[in-house]
């Protein structure tokens, strides 16, 4: 039986693999996207704690920070995935289901991803702040601001302009994390590209295409970026 060309790999005909890849880049921009807004949320807790936290809470936010960034992250997502099937399959136990029950690939690899990220915003939200002029926030007190209301017009906007190159790169690295989730049993771009090699004997090709589309991917994603960052920066006299 004659092997399918590049063409038909790529192709949206009857045994074009094009609809499947595709289908599968998208998982992958669903799990870096939830991740990245879990690692955000994680980010924002974890740079209070280390500003403006008490002493137990600074260490806890620096541990957290310390093994998150020095643990490899294929480690991070097999004990979440395990760890939270084995608290699943406990809890199943007592509806009276035996075995073992996953948890939801999905889930489990975006709060994987959205963990190891958070140690990452952590930090650039940290020096984002502190990058902040301490006479901006003075005179913002002393027209009558509250707290919430400084915060929302003075400290996340000024925080998120500084901290929006770093955010870039951690949403780089969110895409090439969403490739490990695959052992969960997520189809993502890579599963999917392996499981198209696996059928067709076609390895090269299928992993040419998935490198394509992670670049078409990563290149949309820096133009967004340098667009939120050009916006940003209006008024700021910087360029």
């Amino acid at each position: 039986m004659d092997h399918p060309s590049l063409l038909d790999v790529i192709s949206f005909g009857p045994d074009g693999w094009a609809p499947a890849m595709l289908a599968a880049a998208a998982m992958t921009i669903l799990i870096a996207s939830l991740g990245f807004v879990i690692g955000g949320v994680i980010g924002v807790g974890g740079a209070w704690a280390k500003l403006s936290g008490g002493r137990v809470t600074r260490a806890l936010a620096d541990a957290y920070t310390t093994v998150l960034r020095g643990v490899p992250e294929l480690l991070v997502i097999y004990l979440i995935y395990f760890g939270g099937s084995a608290g699943v399959s406990s809890v199943a136990r007592w509806f009276g289901v035996h075995g073992f029950v996953g948890l939801p690939p999905l889930l489990a690899g975006s709060i994987a991803v959205g963990a190891t990220m958070g140690a990452q915003f952590t930090e650039v939200f940290r020096g984002a702040f502190q990058v902040i002029q301490k006479g901006e926030l003075d005179a913002a007190i002393a027209c009558g601001m509250s707290i919430s209301v400084c915060f929302r017009r003075i400290i996340a906007p000024l925080t998120l302009r500084y901290a929006l190159p770093g955010l870039g790169s951690i949403w780089q690295v969110c895409l090439k994390e969403s490739s490990l989730v695959s052992i969960t049993g997520a189809v993502e771009l890579m599963r999917q590209a392996q499981i198209g090699a696996s059928a067709t004997r076609l390895p090269f090709d299928f992993f040419l295409v998935a490198c394509a589309i992670f670049l078409i991917i990563s290149t949309a994603s820096g133009v967004i970026f340098a667009g939120a960052e050009a916006y940003f920066l209006l008024g700021s006299g910087r360029k």
